[in-house]
């Protein structure tokens, strides 16, 4: 099983209504949440580590978890509200407005973090609930718990406007990389990260410092790139599609590859360190196909196994 541990979110996506003035739908969404039903989708064997309201949209996120295949027994409980991001769109991408104050995701303590069994095999992270506290620090400790002996992949997703204490936020991430084997960032992550006119290689060498065996970067419509081994990288590019929307993309790419890697029987923590070019290439192409399928359509809507 894969474990998705991070955010679920409801995505409030502008649709014009009768008058002609945009309204707001409400979407279920979260980087990982989609990263979640992507790989259910998908036919991999999935479940989520998450705070939930019991309010209206807290029931809409488990339903949906539930529906595209993930498991939500590891679900934590509670009856603040639920996150709410209300979302931007020009020219088909998207900025966000976060509505995150005690709500039931971000308030989860250590001490409300589920048992992890032994069918988990691999744990991923990322989005925003590596930014607020305090549940950005109870991910922190549950990747310390039990992250030494599963793979590991992360995705910070960084949102500088979501970023209150940024000395906080860099230690923590730095803590999280250590542990950490696959990480996937943009290159807009990595200008965050490491301002400055140096290249997207050098770059991404200094987050393989930090401990992953691969580094991947992807660049929008311009595919991804993959550092790995004794600086070794591979690059594939993006499918060419009818772009609606760029919701969900990156995190749908992510799902791609976890679901490739453990097709292949690639995802222990041994096998990711010891990849070469050819199974890498493959993972990296068929998350580009899994994304690209996701902005063909409206929000985040990953597609389902038998689509490919």
């Amino acid at each position: 099983m894969i474990l998705c541990c991070g955010e679920a979110l409801i995505d409030m996506i502008p649709m014009p209504t009768v008058s002609g003035a945009d309204g707001f739908v409400p979407h279920t969404g979260g980087a990982v949440f989609n990263t979640a039903i992507a790989l259910g989708r998908l036919g991999v064997d999935a479940g989520m580590v998450t705070g939930l309201s019991t309010d209206l949209f807290g029931r809409k996120l488990a339903e949906a978890l539930r529906a595209s295949h993930v498991d939500t027994s590891r679900v934590i409980l509670s009856d603040r509200p639920t996150t709410m991001a209300f979302v931007h769109l020009v020219d088909g991408q998207a900025t966000y407005t976060f509505y995150d104050e005690n709500s039931a995701g971000r308030m989860i303590l250590p001490e409300d973090l589920p048992p992890v069994s032994g069918e988990a095999a691999a744990l991923y992270f990322g989005g925003i609930s590596l930014a607020v506290e305090p549940g950005a620090e109870t991910y922190a400790a549950l990747l310390a718990r039990d992250g030494a002996s599963r793979t590991v992949m992360l995705d910070p997703n960084i949102r500088p406007g979501f970023i209150k204490d940024i000395a906080l936020y860099r230690d923590r991430l730095w803590r999280m990389l250590a542990a950490t084997d696959i990480v996937k960032v943009s290159d807009d992550d990595l200008a965050w990260l490491f301002p400055g006119g140096d290249p997207l290689r050098v770059k991404a060498g200094q987050l393989r410092l930090a401990g992953a065996a691969i580094v991947i970067v992807t660049h929008g419509d311009e595919g991804a790139t993959a550092y790995f081994g004794e600086d070794a990288e591979v690059s594939v590019p993006a499918l060419k599609v009818a772009v609606v929307d760029t919701v969900g993309a990156g995190d749908t790419f992510n799902a791609g590859v976890l679901a490739s890697l453990d097709r292949q029987g690639r995802l222990s923590k041994s096998a990711v360190a010891a990849l070469t070019a050819e199974p890498l290439t493959e993972a990296l192409t068929f998350g580009a196909k899994v994304a690209a399928a996701t902005v063909s359509r409206a929000g985040a809507n990953p597609p389902w196994a038998h689509e490919f």
